[in-house]
C-alpha cells in the first residue's frame, strides 16, 4: 500500500475511490510549516539559514501521515500543481526525513490539474521528483517577504507609531491605491460642451451624427469651452444644409478572448457577477474539489490558481465537439486556436480555466449547483467554448457629413455597426460578452453618398472632465498583472492585509486609501523609494521566475538584494523622527494642509493664528497639531481637514441636546483620536469615544446619553449579590463582575445583555481558566527563549488585555496589537521599559543579578 497526501481534505474520499484499496490518502489541510513570526527565522548572517516551525493542528496531521508511511510501501506527493503545491511536497518530505521514516521507500511526486478520474489515473502514471527549481523560488520568495517584513515593520513603529506593517508586495499594492488617490486630488476639471445633430434621411429614417470639425479644423474633446462658443456653433448648424459627403462600409472580424486565467477570472467575476476576489475564489475552489453529481463526485473545472490560458488537447478535441453538436459546424473553425499569455511574469505550466467535461452545460450543472457556483461556472464554460469558436463578423459603417451655412462649414461623423455573423458572441445567447462592451453596436440606416439630410433637432450638452477613477478589486488586479508585481493567486491575500492593516478600505467596491496607508507609503516612498518603485519590484519577480527555471541560485538572489536593503535600513536607523515629519509635511502636503478657501496659509493654526500647522506623532499614530503646544491645543485627525469648514479647521462641534438627569449640554465633537461626545465642560467634563462601527453622521441623541451612562449596571450576581456591570474598554465590550472580566460579541451587547446572560457569560469565562490573582494565565503564544537565557517570553491574555510575560514582568501589550502577531523584538522592547520603569520590583533575581549580554542588549537597542 501506497500513503497518497493532498492538501485539502475535500479531495481524500474521492481521490481514494479512484485509487482503490492500494492506496491510503490523507491531507495535509495546505501547509504544514512556517517561519515562526519573530526575529532569526531566517539569518543572512548564516547564508539565509531558515527556521520552520509546526503549529499544533499540523504536528496532529503530521504525526497521523508519518505513522501511515512507516506501515507502507511508498509515498506519493500529490499537493497542488502550483508553486506552494511544491512548496508543501517539500515540506511534508522534509519533516518524514526528519522523522526517519521513509528509510528507503520511493518517493514520487504528481500532479493532477482537474479532479477526475482519468486526469488522477493519468497523474499516478506519469511520476517525476518533487521539483528542486520551484522549491528554491518558493524558498526565495518567502525568505525576501519576510525580510522585508520583519526588517521594515519595525522601522515604522519607531519612525511612525500606529503604523503596523510593510511588506515587499504589499507596500507596491498599496503605492498604487495611494498614487491613484494623488491624481484625482491633483486633478483640475475643465468644463466643455458636445453638440449632435438628430438628422434624416429623405426616407425619413432618424440618427444621430457628432460635431468633428469646424471651418476645416478637426475639433478635439475640449475645443468648445464656453456656452457662448457652443451656442454661436448651434445657431450656426441650425440654418444649415447637410449633405452626407461620404459612406464607408468596412468589414472586421472580433477574435474571441482564451480561456480563464486566476486574474482574468477575478477580473470578470467582479464586472460581471459582482464577486470579490476573495469570493470569486471560495466559489472556484469548491468547483474544483468537486461536488455529487448523479451519485459520484466529481471536480467541474481545472485548477483555478494559473497563469496559462492555453487548453490541453484533449480539452481542445473535446470543446471542438461541443460547438459542432451544441451551434452548428458553421461556428467551428477549420483549425483549433491558440493562446500565448500576455502577463509580464507568467510561467505556470498547467492549463487555463476551464470545464472538466464540457458535456456537463450550466443549465444541466444548475440543479446540482448552489446560485453562486451556478454562475461562476457558466462564466468559465462560456468563456472556454467561446475561445474556440469563429470570430464575430461586425461590418462598421461611418458616415462623414458636411454642413454649410454661408461661407461657414462645418463636419459631422455618424458611426454605427452590424454583427453580420455571431461567431462567438453565440456562446454568450442572452448575455454581452466582456469584450463587446466598448463595441459601438448602434445601427445605421441606409444612407446614400451625397444625398441631402433634414435636420431634426440640433443638441448642445455641457460635460466637465472627471477624475480617474479609483481601482476596484478587477481594475487593481489588471494593473498589477500588468506591471508584473506579485501573483495572481496572491492578490486577495495582499488586498485582505490591506484592509486588516486600515491602509485602505473598500467602498462600494472602490479602494480608498486612510490616512494611515497614505502616511506609510509616503514614508516609504521618502526613505526607501527604490524598494517600492514598481519596476524594482517587477525585476525581482522576474528573477524569482528565472530562479524556477533553473537559471538562478536562489541565494545569490537573496545575497545581492541583503546588501543593499540592509545598508538602506541602517541609514534610515540614524534619522530623528522631527527629519522624518519635515519629509512628511512635504511629501503629503495636500492630504494634510489643503488649500483654504480664502487664500491664506493652510499651515497658519487656524486657533491662535500665529502657531504653524504640522504632523506630530502620538501613541495611537499620526495627526496634525499646532507648533504653540501646550499654549494652543489645536489638533485634528489626520484627513479631516476635507471635512472641516474649509479654513483647515476640524469639523465643527456638533450639539446633541442636554442629559436628561443632570441638564448638561451633550456635545459631539472630534480629537485626535476620532470622534467624541462630551457631557459638560471643563475638567469635569464626561467624554466617551465614539465605538469602532458607529458613524459620527447619524449619532442622535439617545446613543450619546447611552453612551456616556456607561458603565451600565446589569443587575447584582445571583450568588454573591455584587453588581455585574457592562462597559468598553481597551480592548472592546465586557462584562464586570468582582474583579472578574468577561468580554462581549459587540458594543450594542453592553446596552442590551441582561442579567441570565451575563451570569452565564462570566460562568463561562471562569471555567476556561482562572486569572488575575489566582494564577498567571495560560500563554497564548510563546516566544521562544530571552536572549540572556533566563526563561521564556510569552504572550498572554490578562483581565486587562493581552501582555508580554517575562519571569516577573509584564508589559501590556499597546492598544490595536494582534497578540498572535507580536514578535520577540517588539517583546524585548516592551520588557526592558516596563523594567526600567519599576526596578526595583519588575525584575526577577536571575535578571537583576545579571548583566545584559551583548546580543541582549542589542536586541534591545533595535527594538
Amino acid at each position: 500500500m501506497d500513503v497518497v497526501v493532498v492538501e485539502s481534505p475535500n479531495k481524500v474520499k474521492t481521490i481514494n475511490k479512484y485509487l482503490g484499496r492500494d492506496y491510503k490518502v490523507l491531507a495535509s489541510f495546505g501547509h504544514v510549516r512556517d517561519l515562526p513570526p519573530k526575529d532569526g527565522s531566517v539569518r543572512p548572517d548564516e547564508d539565509f539559514a531558515m527556521s520552520w516551525s509546526v503549529d499544533g493542528a499540523s504536528t496532529k496531521r503530521l504525526s497521523e501521515i508519518a505513522k501511515a508511511v512507516k506501515e507502507a510501501d511508498g509515498l506519493i506527493l500529490a499537493t497542488d500543481p502550483d508553486r506552494e503545491g511544491e512548496a508543501i511536497s517539500w515540506h511534508v518530505l522534509e519533516v518524514l526525513r526528519q522523522k526517519k521514516v521513509l528509510k528507503d521507500k520511493p518517493v514520487k511526486r504528481v500532479v493532477f490539474n482537474s479532479i477526475t478520474k482519468s486526469a488522477v489515473l493519468d497523474a499516478m502514471a506519469h511520476p517525476r521528483e518533487v521539483d528542486p527549481s520551484l522549491v528554491d523560488a518558493y524558498l526565495a520568495r518567502r525568505a525576501l517577504d519576510y525580510l522585508v517584513g520583519f526588517t521594515l515593520s519595525p522601522v515604522l513603529w519607531r519612525k511612525l507609531p500606529g503604523a503596523r506593517s510593510a511588506g515587499r508586495v504589499q507596500s507596491v499594492a498599496l503605492r498604487f491605491v495611494c498614487d491613484r488617490e494623488n491624481e484625482i486630488e491633483r486633478f483640475v476639471r475643465e468644463e466643455y460642451w458636445q453638440i449632435a445633430a438628430e438628422l434624416a434621411t429623405p426616407r425619413r429614417d432618424a440618427f444621430e451624427a457628432r460635431l468633428v470639425g469646424l471651418e476645416g479644423k478637426k475639433l478635439q474633446k475640449l475645443d468648445i469651452k464656453s456656452a457662448e462658443q457652443a451656442e454661436e456653433i448651434r445657431v450656426m448648424l441650425d440654418g444649415a444644409k447637410f449633405t452626407a459627403a461620404s459612406v464607408e462600409a468596412k468589414p472586421t472580424k472580433r477574435n474571441p478572448a482564451p480561456p480563464f486565467t486566476t486574474s482574468t477570472l477575478q477580473q470578470a467575476a467582479s464586472s460581471r457577477l459582482g464577486f470579490s476576489a476573495s469570493r470569486t475564489m471560495q466559489v472556484a475552489q469548491r468547483l474544483y474539489e468537486g461536488m455529487e453529481i448523479g451519485g459520484e463526485v466529481a471536480g467541474l473545472i481545472t485548477y483555478m490558481r494559473t497563469d496559462g490560458v492555453q487548453m490541453a488537447p484533449e480539452a481542445i478535441e473535446a470543446v471542438r465537439k461541443s460547438i459542432a453538436s451544441d451551434f452548428g459546424d458553421k461556428y467551428l473553425p477549420e483549425k483549433p486556436r491558440f493562446y500565448s499569455t500576455k502577463a509580464k511574469n507568467a510561467q505556470e505550466a498547467h492549463e487555463a480555466i476551464r470545464p472538466t467535461d464540457f458535456t456537463r452545460s450550466p443549465a444541466e450543472m444548475r440543479k446540482y449547483l448552489e446560485s453562486d457556483q451556478a454562475r461562476l461556472y457558466e462564466l468559465i464554460w462560456k468563456r472556454a467554448v467561446a475561445s474556440q469558436m469563429q470570430p464575430a463578423e461586425i461590418e462598421r459603417t461611418t458616415v462623414e457629413i458636411e454642413a454649410r451655412n454661408g461661407d461657414k462649414t462645418a463636419a459631422l461623423r455618424a458611426v454605427g455597426s452590424v454583427v453580420r455573423f455571431d461567431g462567438f458572441f453565440a456562446a454568450y445567447a442572452d448575455q454581452k460578452e466582456e469584450d463587446q462592451e466598448d463595441e459601438d453596436t448602434r445601427r445605421l440606416p441606409e444612407i446614400k453618398s451625397g444625398e441631402t439630410l433634414d435636420r431634426n433637432v440640433i443638441k448642445v450638452t455641457s460635460h466637465t472632465t472627471e477624475p480617474p477613477p479609483r481601482y476596484t478589486e478587477a481594475s487593481f488586479i489588471k494593473k498589477m498583472e500588468e506591471l508584473g508585481i506579485g501573483r495572481p493567486s496572491t492578490y486577495v491575500a495582499t488586498l485582505k492585509t490591506l484592509e486588516d492593516r486600515d491602509y485602505v478600505e473598500i467602498d462600494n467596491r472602490r479602494l480608498m486609501p486612510q490616512p494611515k496607508g497614505r502616511l506609510v507609503i509616503a514614508f516609504l516612498e521618502s526613505f526607501f523609494e527604490h524598494y517600492v518603485e514598481y519596476d524594482f519590484t517587477a525585476s525581482l519577480e522576474e528573477k524569482l521566475d528565472e530562479i524556477s527555471d533553473g537559471k538562478l541560485a536562489w541565494k545569490e538572489v537573496l545575497r545581492d538584494f541583503w546588501k543593499d536593503f540592509s545598508g538602506a535600513v541602517d541609514d534610515i536607523k540614524e534619522l530623528r523622527v522631527s527629519e522624518v515629519l519635515d519629509a512628511l509635511n512635504d511629501e503629503l502636503a495636500p492630504l494634510v494642509f489643503p488649500q483654504r478657501e480664502d487664500g491664506s496659509d493652510p499651515r497658519i493654526c487656524p486657533r491662535c493664528g500665529n502657531g504653524k500647522l504640522s504632523l506630530k506623532l502620538g501613541r495611537y499614530g499620526a495627526f496634525v497639531g499646532c507648533s504653540n503646544y501646550p499654549e494652543c491645543g489645536f489638533t485634528r485627525q489626520l484627513g479631516d481637514a476635507a471635512n472641516g469648514n474649509g479654513n483647515g479647521e476640524a469639523a465643527e462641534d456638533r450639539p446633541l441636546g442636554s442629559d436628561p438627569f443632570t441638564g448638561e449640554a451633550i456635545v459631539l465633537k472630534n480629537g485626535r483620536f476620532g470622534p467624541y461626545v462630551q457631557r459638560g465642560e471643563g475638567k469635569e467634563a464626561k467624554r466617551a469615544s465614539l465605538p469602532k462601527g458607529w458613524d459620527a453622521a447619524t449619532l442622535d441623541h439617545e446613543r450619546a446619553v447611552a453612551l456616556l451612562s456607561l458603565p451600565r449596571d446589569v443587575g447584582p450576581h445571583p450568588e454573591t449579590g455584587k453588581m455585574i456591570s457592562a462597559g468598553i474598554g481597551r480592548y472592546g465590550p465586557f462584562l464586570l463582575h468582582d474583579g472578574t472580566y468577561a468580554n462581549l460579541d459587540s458594543v450594542e451587547d453592553v446596552f442590551s445583555v441582561g442579567i441570565n446572560r451575563a451570569v452565564s457569560t462570566l460562568a463561562e469565562k471562569k471555567a476556561k481558566g482562572p486569572g488575575g490573582r489566582r494564577g498567571a494565565p495560560a500563554a497564548i503564544k510563546d516566544l521562544g527563549a530571552h536572549p540572556d537565557g533566563d526563561g521564556n517570553i510569552t504572550v498572554r491574555d490578562g483581565r486587562y488585555g493581552p501582555y508580554v510575560n517575562y519571569g516577573k514582568i509584564n508589559a501590556t501589550l499597546p492598544k490595536g496589537t494582534d497578540p498572535q502577531n507580536v514578535t520577540v523584538e517588539q517583546a524585548l522592547a516592551l520588557i526592558a521599559e516596563k523594567a526600567a520603569k519599576s526596578p526595583a520590583k519588575g525584575r526577577s533575581k536571575s535578571t537583576s543579578a545579571k548583566k545584559p549580554t551583548k546580543k541582549s542588549a542589542t536586541a534591545q537597542k533595535k527594538a
